[in-house]
């Protein structure tokens, strides 16, 4: 597996180059993408990376290269990053990279570092390593969109491929490092604001379009009726047992939580009583004529318990919401074929 921080050296070194061509035609300091456009070339290399070297839930990724044009990412290459083991120690994964963009430059292709790509497993992408490259790659190029390919969803007949970006609260949360219940209250960061979409256009030639149009009339009737086949899949109940596992996790989390709650309410009875005890024996030391005891230090006396860290469950969160969108779209499809199927039946009866 690829690290992503390996890869931030790399992507730095394109920062400069694509920011600048990001505002040469848009206005100064807004560098936002609000669509992607992907060459078809870029699709089919991104599914024939993972036909060759995905097995099973292996992942696999990869860098997108192209350009920015005012508020358009323009997505016109890729390459994948090289599947290596723990025994190739003297693998370079930046000087990788950084071989292979200059090589792209030498033949005059577009070499900008604009992104990376990466598959998923039944849409189990919202994780920690995902949330930390993102912002390694969008903090050096602010304009880099992340890109998941689903493939067991386009195995069902539809391509499932969409870009994301950090939200900017999230962008700031992670530039402070701070990860307290306190500090993502304050941002007004939820798992609803962690990840934006950005729409994306598939974009071919014209004599591409044109043998897309001479394939489709070639292709057999018969195989696009394997769409309306009634059997069912594994593919709801795989995403029912990972949703569960979720789920299981956020509780789990939510016990840790309340535990702090707990401890933390625990203490400050603690530091209440004896505050109260230590006014006391300053009172039986006055009527004495004794000089008040000295005054004590009681962060030093009562630490905090430290607060657990609450994005991971934003991350789980935001998971099972994803989870959740898969599900309802893939009932509905199949609700749709059911009704449709009743409607046959009773007008043939």
């Amino acid at each position: 597996m690829a690290s992503r921080k390996e890869t931030t050296v790399a992507a730095s070194t394109g920062s400069s180059a694509a920011a600048s061509k990001a505002r040469g035609k848009g206005a100064p300091g807004d560098s936002a993408v609000k669509q992607v456009q992907i060459d078809g070339l870029v699709v089919l290399k991104i599914i024939k990376h993972y036909q060759e070297e995905g097995l099973g839930n292996e992942v696999v990724q990869g860098v997108l290269l192209g350009l920015v044009v005012d508020d358009r990412l323009e997505i016109t290459n890729c390459f994948p990053f090289p599947q290596h083991t723990e025994d190739d120690a003297d693998f370079d994964e930046v000087q990788y990279q950084m071989e292979m963009m200059r090589s792209l430059r030498h033949v005059n292709i577009d070499h900008l570092h604009v992104g990376w790509y990466q598959s998923t497993y039944y849409g189990s992408f919202v994780t920690r390593a995902l949330l930390d490259s993102q912002f390694s790659y969008q903090h050096a190029i602010e304009e880099s969109v992340v890109l998941i390919y689903d493939p067991i969803k386009t195995a069902q007949g539809s391509l499932s491929l969409k870009a994301y970006r950090l939200t900017p609260k999230l962008m700031e949360v992670c530039k402070e490092k701070d990860f307290s219940p306190e500090a993502l209250k304050k941002a007004n960061v939820s798992f609803e604001h962690m990840f934006e979409e950005v729409p994306i256009i598939i974009k071919n030639s014209y004599l591409i379009n044109v043998m897309l149009w001479e394939l489709e009339k070639k292709s057999a009737v018969a195989d696009k009726h394997e769409l309306l086949s009634l059997a069912g899949s594994n593919h709801l109940g795989k995403s029912l047992q990972l949703l569960m596992d979720r789920v299981d996790e956020m509780s789990q989390d939510i016990v840790k939580y309340n535990t702090y709650l707990r401890n933390t309410s625990k203490q400050q009875q603690q530091k209440h009583q004896y505050q109260q005890r230590r006014q006391q024996e300053n009172l039986q030391r006055q009527s004495r004529g004794e000089p008040p005891l000295p005054e004590e230090d009681m962060s030093k006396l009562f630490k905090p318990p430290q607060p657990p860290a609450r994005m991971d469950s934003l991350l789980i969160a935001g998971q099972i919401n994803n989870y959740c969108q898969n599900i309802k779209e893939f009932t509905a499809q199949n609700l749709g074929k059911l009704f449709m199927a009743q409607a046959l039946q009773e007008y043939n009866n």
